[in-house]
């Protein structure tokens, strides 16, 4: 895990050269024939990408995007009206059978299935009408570090292509080293806190929602205990009343409209008495993580990228092996 977090930086510098004609003539056909909607298809840390992209399609392109469930397509053999919208199918294998069944039936509906894979021999990137590689190389972890940076940098970069953000092309021109940078700063202070945790959230808003459900979900995967994502608005209405003291909570922040109602929680939770740890949040109550200035739309990614030096420490410091958590697969098959 921790070798292959660090060449997150070197796999996403290979990844836009490897994407770049392809990614540019389909942004081209998709403002030329925009879709009605976007639908993305996709499970575990993709998924999770894929919410980072939501909101990214939602607020640069102003058109509805919804998560597909698989389970209508694979269990119940139905599916809603797919005419004139993008499918955008993410994953590492490929291989998962739900996920094939899904983006079968949505492009024999009528949706137009670009896939973003990693595996490129998979059944799912055989089946795109349009195939944008992850190229993050072999990930022999059972936890998704580089696969999760390279889609969330895919997405990006498609959206950025697609609605001819100058600013954000520009910025994503200088990710590679970013990443690189973000890799090197120093997390291990959250260490001591959450040696002996049983339970944290990770608060955050926009873009940065998606990067605190992968948190989480590493949490979850690698360190063995609970671990949950809500929204700065959502974690208001009812998971605050388990917060008490010593309650970990590790709040995330991007300089966009979404920053101040993260903030804000930071007084209230340690109010409670809870240990708040913060990213990406100025002056903040409790313990503040070191973090990158860089474009809002990059800032949650630069933390993940520092968040999963962290996690791979915290299971090693929490007697557990980061690259075998018990009960996982690489390769995920539902249906």
């Amino acid at each position: 895990m921790f070798a292959e977090a660090a060449e997150a930086a070197t796999a996403v510098a290979r990844q836009a050269i490897r994407q770049r004609d392809t990614r540019i003539a389909l942004a081209a056909a998709l403002r030329q024939d925009p879709p009605r909607a976007v639908v993305t298809l996709a499970r575990g840390s993709s998924d999770n990408a894929a919410t980072v992209a939501r909101y990214l399609v939602e607020t640069h392109l102003r058109l509805l995007t919804s998560s597909a469930a698989p389970s209508v397509s694979s269990v119940y053999e139905s599916a809603p009206d797919y005419a004139g919208t993008l499918m955008l199918a993410v994953s590492q294998s490929g291989r998962s059978p739900d996920l094939i069944a899904a983006a079968e039936m949505a492009k024999a509906g009528g949706a137009r299935l670009v896939a973003l894979v990693n595996d490129e021999s998979s059944p799912l990137a055989a089946l795109a009408d349009t195939f944008l590689p992850l190229a993050a190389g072999p990930e022999k972890s059972v936890a998704a570090t580089k696969s999760f940076i390279t889609s969330v940098a895919a997405l990006v970069h498609l959206i950025a292509d697609w609605a001819e953000d100058g600013e954000l092309l520009a910025a994503l021109d200088g990710l590679p080293g970013l990443l690189e940078q973000a890799w090197t700063l120093d997390w291990s202070p959250a260490l001591e806190p959450l040696r002996n945790a049983a339970n944290l959230y990770v608060v955050a808003r926009g873009p940065a929602f998606g990067i605190a459900q992968e948190m989480a979900l590493k949490i979850k995967e690698t360190c063995g205990f609970h671990a949950e994502a809500f929204s700065a608005a959502e974690v208001r209405h009812g998971p605050m009343a388990i917060v008490e003291k010593g309650f970990p909570v590790l709040l995330l922040g991007q300089d966009d409209e979404s920053r101040d109602s993260v903030a804000d929680l930071a007084p209230e939770f340690a109010e409670r008495g809870a240990l708040v740890l913060s990213a990406g949040l100025k002056d903040a109550p409790g313990l503040s993580l070191p973090s990158l200035d860089a474009h809002p739309v990059l800032q949650p990614l630069l933390l993940v990228q520092s968040f999963y030096r962290l996690a791979n420490a915290l299971a090693v410091t929490r007697g557990r092996d980061p690259d075998r958590p018990p009960h996982l697969a690489k390769v995920t098959e539902t249906v």
